[in-house]
C-alpha cells in the first residue's frame, strides 16, 4: 500500500474570510517527484486547472515552474484576498498510484472545526468539488456529522451553497465544478455550457470555469 500524505499543511494568512477546501494533491507531490511544470504549493499540479483559471480571472501573469518565485507568486495572491487553503484529507492508502478519489483508503480527515475554531474570521468554504464519493463536500458532511452538525441547503443550483453553524457563527460552502480534466465530462453535458457553446464554439471547459469561479474568489 502506498502511503499517501498529504504534503503541505494548512495555509491561514492573516485575516484569512474565504478557505480553499480540497482533498489531496497527487502522490507524486508527497514524494517529492514533481514534474518541471508542477509549482511546489497547494494545487501545483501541472494537471490541475485552478490556477489557470484563477491566473484569467485576475490576470495574474503566474509561472507556471517548479521555482520559489512560483509559489511566492501563489502565496502573495491568496495572502492579499484574504484566502486560506486547508485540504481535508491528512492521508489515506492507495493500492494503485495514481490521484483518484475513489482510490483512497483508510482515509484519515484534517480536524477542519477545529481550524475554523481557531480562525474565527473564515465565512466561506469554497470546495474543489461536489458531494460526490470521496470529494471534499463529501468527507466534509463526514466531519461535520462528528461534530453533530450538518449542512443546510441555500441553493441547489449549480455549483450548490449550502450554511453550517459554528454556535451564532454562520459559514457558507460553495462546491465548484472541480478543476480537474476529470470534471470536463461532467461540464460538457450541462445545459448552461451547451447553450454558450451554441452560441460561441470558441467556449471551452476553461472559460466555463473561469464564469463560475469568478463569482466567489
Amino acid at each position: 500500500m502506498f502511503q499517501h500524505i498529504h504534503p503541505y499543511e494548512p495555509f491561514f494568512p492573516i485575516g484569512a474570510t474565504k478557505l480553499i477546501v480540497g482533498t489531496l494533491p497527487p502522490p507524486r507531490f508527497t514524494v517529492g517527484e514533481l514534474n518541471e511544470k508542477d509549482v511546489d504549493f497547494c494545487y501545483g499540479s501541472s494537471n490541475g486547472l485552478l490556477w489557470p483559471v484563477l491566473d484569467k480571472i485576475f490576470d495574474l501573469h503566474l509561472k507556471y515552474e517548479t521555482t520559489n518565485e512560483a509559489a511566492n507568486q501563489r502565496r502573495g495572491f491568496l495572502t492579499s484576498r484574504g484566502i486560506g487553503v486547508c485540504d481535508i484529507v491528512h492521508s489515506c492508502e492507495r493500492s494503485k498510484i495514481d490521484a483518484s478519489d475513489l482510490g483512497m483508503q483508510n482515509i484519515k480527515l484534517r480536524d477542519m472545526i477545529g481550524y475554523l475554531q481557531q480562525y474565527p474570521k473564515i465565512d466561506t468554504l469554497i470546495f474543489t468539488g461536489g458531494n460526490s464519493k470521496n470529494g471534499p463536500e463529501y468527507f466534509f458532511r463526514k466531519h461535520l456529522k462528528s461534530y453533530d452538525k450538518k449542512l443546510e441547503v441555500v441553493s441547489n443550483d449549480v455549483p450548490r451553497i449550502h450554511k453550517f453553524y459554528i454556535e451564532d457563527r454562520i459559514i457558507k460552502t460553495v462546491s465548484l465544478t472541480a478543476p480537474s480534466g476529470a470534471a470536463n465530462r461532467a461540464i460538457g453535458s450541462m445545459q448552461e455550457y451547451k447553450n454558450r457553446k451554441n452560441k460561441d464554439a470558441k467556449f471551452n471547459t476553461l472559460d466555463f470555469r473561469v464564469l463560475q469561479y469568478r463569482k466567489f474568489f
